[in-house]
Formats: C-alpha cells, sequence, structure tokens
C-alpha cells in the first residue's frame, strides 16, 4: 500500500436493483465519496472487483467485494474561510459550536468549501488531525438541516480522549424535536437496531440486517393538539437514529422530507385539523430537530461541562403557533 492510502472495503448487500459501481459507492455514507472523485480513481486503477481494476461503470448485481485504494486528501484544498461562527464554549484545548441550519460540517473530496471545518480553520487555525484529513477537528457530526451543539479537538490527545468518552457512552447529547402526533407515552425507550436500506442506500432504517444498536431515550416536554415536544437522550450515535427511530413508531420529526412520513400523518387526522397541521409544516423547511445540550467530562482538567444553546429561530416560532393551538 503506497504511503497515505487508506483501503476500504464494501459488501453489496444481496439484494439489489442493479446500479452502476459509481453511482453506488457514491451513496455509501461510511465511505463519504462524491462520485466524481469515485469516477476519478476509478480511472486510476484504484477500484478493484476479485482483485481486478473495475471500470466506473460496471454494472452491479449483488453480493460484489469492491476494494478501494483511496489516496489522501489534498489537505491544501482545505482554505479557512470566514465564516460566522456561534461559539458557545472554547477553550485552548476545544471547543463547542452552535451549528446553524444549513451548514455542512465538514468537506468531502469534490466539495471543499464553504462547510463547518472551513470556518473551523478560520477561526482556530490549529484543529485536531486523528480523524481524517477532510474532518480536522470534528469529533461528531450533525446532519446539514440539524442545528445545535457538536463538539471540536484542538489537539489530538483531546479527539482521542472525547471520541473515547463517546465510545464509553459517558457524552450526554440532549436533542429537543417537535414530533408528527403524539408520542405513545410520557416517557420510554426505543431499543431497535439501524442498518442501511437496500432500496436507497442514502437512507438508515430499522431493520436486523448487517445493523448495529441503537437506543434512544425520549421524554414529552410539552403536548399540544396535534404534536408533542420531545427531549431526546441519544444514547448511541447512529446515521439518522433520531429521524429513523421517530419515523418507525409513525411520529416522525416536523418537516422531516427525507424520511417523510408527514404527509401520511396529515392525511390520517380528522379534517378539521388539517389545515393548521399544513400550516405548521409550511413554517418550517427542515426537520424541527435541535441539539440542545453536551455534557462531557473536559479531557485536561477533567471537569464536567454542560453546554446549553436556545432554539433556533424556525423552532422558536414554530413552538409559539403550537402554544396558540390549546389542547
Amino acid at each position: 500500500m503506497e504511503k497515505g492510502y487508506r483501503k476500504e472495503t464494501v459488501t453489496v448487500p444481496e439484494e439489489i436493483e442493479p446500479v452502476r459501481l459509481d453511482k453506488y459507492l457514491a451513496s455509501v455514507p461510511e465511505l463519504d465519496l462524491s462520485r466524481a472523485f469515485i469516477q476519478n480513481i476509478a480511472g486510476k486503477g484504484l477500484i478493484s472487483l476479485a482483485g481486478k481494476p473495475a471500470d466506473k461503470k460496471l454494472k452491479l448485481k449483488g453480493g460484489e467485494v469492491i476494494e478501494l485504494m483511496i489516496p489522501p486528501p489534498e489537505l491544501p484544498d482545505l482554505t479557512p474561510e470566514d465564516i460566522p461562527l456561534d461559539i458557545a464554549y472554547d477553550d485552548e484545548h476545544l471547543a463547542v459550536i452552535n451549528k446553524p441550519v444549513g451548514l455542512v460540517v465538514h468537506p468531502a473530496p469534490g466539495n471543499l468549501n464553504h462547510t463547518l471545518v472551513n470556518a473551523l480553520l478560520h477561526h482556530f487555525g490549529t484543529l485536531s488531525h486523528d480523524s481524517g484529513g477532510l474532518r480536522p477537528g470534528i469529533i461528531h457530526r450533525l446532519d446539514k438541516n440539524t442545528s445545535g451543539l457538536l463538539l471540536v479537538a484542538k489537539t489530538d490527545s483531546v479527539a482521542r480522549r472525547l471520541r473515547q468518552q463517546l465510545s464509553d457512552r459517558k457524552i450526554t447529547k440532549i436533542y429537543h424535536a417537535v414530533t408528527c402526533g403524539h408520542m405513545p407515552d410520557d416517557s420510554g425507550t426505543i431499543d431497535l437496531p439501524i442498518g442501511r436500506s437496500l432500496k436507497d442506500r442514502k437512507k438508515m432504517i430499522v431493520t436486523n440486517l448487517k445493523s448495529r444498536e441503537a437506543i434512544t431515550r425520549y421524554k414529552v416536554l410539552n403536548q399540544y393538539r396535534l404534536n408533542d415536544l420531545v427531549e431526546i437522550n441519544l444514547v448511541t450515535g447512529r446515521t439518522h437514529q433520531i429521524r429513523v427511530h421517530l419515523t418507525h413508531m409513525n411520529r416522525p420529526v416536523l418537516g422531516d422530507a427525507e424520511y417523510g412520513g408527514c404527509e401520511k400523518w396529515v392525511k390520517g387526522i380528522e379534517p378539521t385539523q388539517k389545515r393548521t397541521a399544513r400550516a405548521l409544516l409550511d413554517l418550517i423547511d427542515r426537520q424541527a430537530l435541535h441539539a440542545k445540550s453536551l455534557t462531557f467530562i473536559h479531557p485536561i482538567t477533567e471537569k464536567e461541562i454542560s453546554v446549553t444553546s436556545e432554539l433556533p429561530d424556525d423552532m422558536a416560532r414554530l413552538i409559539e403557533m403550537l402554544e396558540e393551538k390549546p389542547l
């Protein structure tokens, strides 16, 4: 293996519709590679199937084992950008950022600009590098259209200790979400495994097939006429976990267009309530999900750090409207 190259092995599920190799690999979130980047390395013979170079146009039928040799990222292309940041906590070792809606957390090959990482490089300069060339400082991620708090490490040693806390479930991550419909109980635990959808590789589903443990605890903070404001303790941190679990329970996050469920909810409510439901959906153009608080042990001082953030304007307006519609 050439110095700096990373080897990745991808096993294609048996049950899959025929699809081009480059399109399929671009849909695998764990790789986090653009289709253009995949086409580029395929042209250089860095993608192989059964020990032979694989063409980017190869049709996959299911069951294939694909090997990729991913070249090291071109770090000079990570350009610091003067993007405003809401810094909730900051010291010489780490920071907590209150990420706004619409900001992608880290660059990916072929899309190296206008991300949180570019902003962090401008504001802090020095970040940890042990998370990979295109993810300096990043300890955990939030979806583009989820707002709220996330941790940033400035040194490799701090990054390793924070990741160990994540692995040991010693970091408490609390979210607030508005649901479509009411939760079945005032509080509870959703303990259902999550894996990749065979129909849409960009989505996750509750499944026992090639899945990982996923635990979500919830508590209803307020119940409105059609919706609940729910506090969520994310015990594990699987991709899209909150959205997948709530959608599986037929209580999707309000405004979550990617995982849907909201339209089904509207169709199922009383005709006299449909207008109100539509107005709520029109009020927010993303999933009503906010990372509200983070509690962790500072790796250097060993003191407990707890950081909270206010709901962003769009969710605050949504709550105001809900409160104007009593039960």
